[in-house]
């Protein structure tokens, strides 16, 4: 194991930005030095383990159990649905999909493979009009894709964002009205167009009558799920309800690869057999050379500066690149297509690629949700995936929620 750790590997260690770290340097809390070599600061791993041992500790007691029993059967209309990741999650928590829309063919497949009783509804969402649900919803929702508005006006409308996915999704939420509705996204959404798009979809959400929550940004490794994924939760409370809006509470214990892949809490099997993609040879032979936990500062510096090309003098850690994963740490964020340049994750003690199967249990997929299309899309519609168990936990604040909001309109 490395004595020490660049900027990117301690923050991604802790789960605190670098900017956090480097103000953390300025007051002392943590003391970094010159890397003889590179004259990079880096940081003594044990010091940072010792010091910031809540961050790490991965066998921590466990005392948060954000579950809550739903008080009647809620109902989810799902756009934007993908493969199935946040609508498994949602129903795992107790709530109903009426109805999913994906443009996908392969992903719809999969959505009707899994739950041939849900309503797919396969083609481009601008298609469909959704009256029929008008007041019959309790929550809609969806992760549509992060797109730039055109500013016609001073304050951003729904007719500015006319031809972007987020017009959809609200013009879906204003036809059905549902109390909350619930869009997810990346966490670059928060800086997208210098912060723009995101004040534009609350401004279009609040046209409709909508207020939205506080936004945050939520850490899979938090939620039961052995990634290091951020998604960005939008919710919006119709106006006429007066409550608020409450978000999951992260977990003290962090799952890592091994709860992944191997019998444990998370599982009761190992992971099961499946196809998956392999490295081309010229890329093998240098992930051969790379320790668990390590990436492409650990080769020789001879291969360093040739598998990096002219990324090599590029400032950064780049600690993605040429990356072996540990067992006793979570995955990185998976990507779609896991053989890519310079976004390697290779299974720790084989030179490969994570398998199908693999894939789909470190996005906390169960076992029996088979995928369909070529391995291609396979990976396609798991890398794209909502995280089964942050879905559930986002779940169990809706329901929450929804128990609150039904509970006041009961007579007295």
């Amino acid at each position: 194991m490395k004595e020490y750790l660049t900027l990117s590997e301690a923050s991604e260690l802790i789960g605190k930005s670098k900017e956090t770290l480097r103000r953390w340097d300025r007051e002392g809390k943590l003391s970094a030095v010159r890397e003889p070599m590179s004259n990079y600061r880096v940081y003594n791993r044990e010091q940072v383990e010792t010091l910031f041992a809540d961050f790490v500790n991965h066998d921590a007691d466990d005392t948060v159990n954000n579950y809550v029993e739903p008080h009647n059967e809620y109902t989810v209309l799902e756009l934007f649905a993908g493969a199935g990741g946040l609508a498994v999650g949602l129903e795992k928590a107790g709530l109903k999909c009426v109805a999913l829309n994906e443009i996908d063919k392969w992903a719809c497949q999969t959505l009707r493979k899994n739950r041939p009783s849900w309503k797919v509804l396969e083609g481009d969402i601008k298609e469909f009009d959704f009256i029929e649900y008008y007041n019959k919803i309790d929550v809609v929702t969806g992760g549509f894709p992060c797109q730039a508005f055109s500013y016609a006006g001073k304050k951003l409308g729904l007719a500015d964002a006319r031809g972007t996915l987020f017009y959809e999704f609200a013009r879906v939420v204003k036809e059905v009205n549902p109390p909350i509705c619930i869009g997810e996204n990346v966490r670059g959404l928060l800086s997208h167009d210098n912060g723009k798009t995101l004040k534009g979809m609350i401004s279009i959400l609040d046209e409709i009558g909508y207020n939205v929550a506080p936004v945050q940004v939520l850490k899979a490794i938090n939620y039961r799920v052995p990634q290091k994924r951020e998604r960005l939760i939008l919710v919006g409370i119709r106006k006429d309800i007066n409550l608020k809006f409450e978000y999951p509470k992260p977990h003290k214990k962090i799952y890592t690869l091994k709860d992944a892949l191997k019998n444990g809490e998370l599982f009761d099997s190992n992971v099961p057999k499946s196809p998956g993609a392999k490295y081309p040879l010229s890329k093998k032979a240098v992930l051969d050379l790379v320790p668990p936990k390590g990436y492409w500062r650990d080769l020789p510096l001879k291969i360093q500066k040739e598998f990096m090309g002219g990324s090599f003098h590029l400032s950064g850690g780049k600690t993605g690149i040429a990356r072996r994963i540990g067992w006793d740490e979570p995955c990185l964020t998976l990507t779609c297509s896991p053989a890519q340049k310079q976004t390697e994750r290779c299974h720790p003690d084989e030179t490969r690629p994570f398998t199908v199967r693999e894939y789909a249990r470190i996005q906390t997929f169960p076992d029996d949700w088979k995928f369909e299309g070529s391995m291609a899309q396979q990976y396609k519609q798991i890398g794209n995936a909502v995280p089964v168990n942050l879905g559930t936990e986002v779940g169990y604040s809706i329901v929450k929620f929804l128990n609150q909001y039904y509970n006041l309109l009961k007579p007295r």
